[in-house]
């Protein structure tokens, strides 16, 4: 018996409900069961109960032996003197306030079907532990939760965002530019990109706004590119400009060794991304202002779609010609930079302004966005559960990442659903 299972069945009240009674006989009913505490102190707050004709109002503790009580050394803490009924598994044992006063304890039965139906989730070894069964749950069941998970997973990514804009004094154009450098390293290179956002402050490439050359010197020589002794002539001009801008503003470039090349085609190399990272700084001063303005997602194609300087249409790399080509950046990688970058912005932007019109956007945004294609997303199709677009496609890795990795089956809907229904 574990007991995050017993807070589940007296949660939704699946108890067995007739002719409840303590440990001392007296009748006892159930007027509201409290609200589910997740953090310290009793299990469940602001709970009425009726024990032998006097209504109680105050807390719930949960435990799946009584003598747990005194396991968890609640007998000697005031932040427990407050509960009015103990609910348990077994009562084997008493239990106090520290002014000694008996504590009124509840044996609670029920269907023992609800707990094999949870084991069976607990045991198994299938990619999903509803992997049999899924298939069986109600569409609105699914559907509702799905969209429940988005939010979720929108607020967890928020979190994320609320750390940089307390480092960086809620400057939301600074935060905005750190995170948005860190998704252009598109998870191989997010932390070294991260530190490089980090270590140029975007006040520094405003003051070159005008000027892609200097753009460019700033970000590969604070990134650890221009550190070689000989190159080609725009290598060697990059470096002389950075030298003197690295003086001048007093920088400390990033390592080199920290970029990944390994693993990764050459049109994501990250001397690429550097590239069309100083071509979006130099088109888009105040980027943060233009998201909150730009509306569709032409629009955000129109400005995150760029292309580097001349002289990558033929290099991957400095110093070594190659096939020439132009390295736009593609709608494929604006949209993970949308999904990852500016739909979370645009959230809680919305979010701490009051201003439910951008938390909307950032909605129908997901809801515009084609479906990833990941590996997540293949298996969630290979079980009859289809994506339309980005807005399922977040809630369904959401779901396999948070709930069904860690068997939260208590936690989810359609968890709640197959421990529930006899299928």
């Amino acid at each position: 018996m574990k007991e995050e299972f017993l807070h589940y069945i007296w949660k939704y009240k699946l108890f067995i409900n007739d002719n409840l009674k303590n440990q001392n006989q007296e009748k006892i009913e159930i007027l509201n069961q409290g609200t589910h505490n997740f953090d310290s102190g009793p299990d469940f707050f602001n709970s009425r109960i009726k024990i032998n004709g006097t209504i109680w109002a105050g807390n719930v503790e949960i435990h799946v032996n009584s003598s747990d009580w005194y396991t968890h050394k609640h007998n000697n803490d005031k932040a427990y003197d407050n509960v009015i009924l103990q609910v348990v598994y077994n009562h084997n044992k008493d239990v106090f306030r520290t002014n000694g006063q008996l504590i009124p304890t509840l044996e609670i039965k029920f269907d023992q079907d609800l707990l094999n139906n949870y084991e069976s989730l607990l045991k198994s070894e299938s990619w999903i532990p509803c992997q049999n069964n899924i298939n069986k749950v109600d569409l609105f069941t699914t559907q509702n939760w799905l969209e429940k998970l988005t939010i979720e997973r929108l607020e967890e990514k928020s979190e994320r965002i609320n750390k940089l804009l307390k480092q960086k004094n809620n400057s939301w154009e600074t935060a905005f530019y750190i995170h948005l450098a860190r998704n252009f390293g598109f998870k191989l290179n997010s932390d070294p990109f991260e530190l490089l956002a980090k270590s140029l402050p975007l006040a520094y490439l405003a003051k070159q706004k005008d000027n892609l050359f200097q753009i460019e010197a700033l970000l590969f020589g604070q990134a650890g590119f221009l550190i070689d002794d000989s190159g080609d002539d725009y290598y060697l001009k990059l470096q002389k400009e950075f030298k003197y801008l690295q003086k001048k503003y007093k920088l400390k470039p990033i390592e080199k060794h920290l970029w990944k090349f390994l693993r990764s085609r050459p049109v994501n190399f990250p001397t690429i991304r550097i590239a069309q990272f100083a071509m979006l700084v130099y088109k888009s001063s105040a980027l943060f202002s233009k998201i909150l303005e730009t509306k569709t997602i032409n629009d955000f194609y129109k400005l995150f779609i760029v292309k580097p300087s001349d002289y990558w249409e033929n290099h991957y790399v400095f110093n070594k010609e190659s096939v020439k080509k132009p390295k736009t950046i593609g709608k494929s990688a604006v949209d993970i930079l949308l999904i990852n970058t500016i739909i979370p912005f645009l959230f809680i932007y919305g979010k701490a302004k009051g201003e439910q019109n951008l938390q909307d956007r950032s909605i129908n945004l997901l809801e515009s966005l084609k479906p990833e294609k990941n590996s997540i997303i293949t298996k969630w199709n290979n079980l009859s559960i289809k994506a339309s677009s980005a807005f399922d496609t977040q809630a369904l890795i959401h779901l396999k990442n948070n709930y069904c990795n860690h068997k939260k089956c208590l936690n989810c809907q359609i968890g709640n659903y197959i421990i529930r229904k006899s299928i």
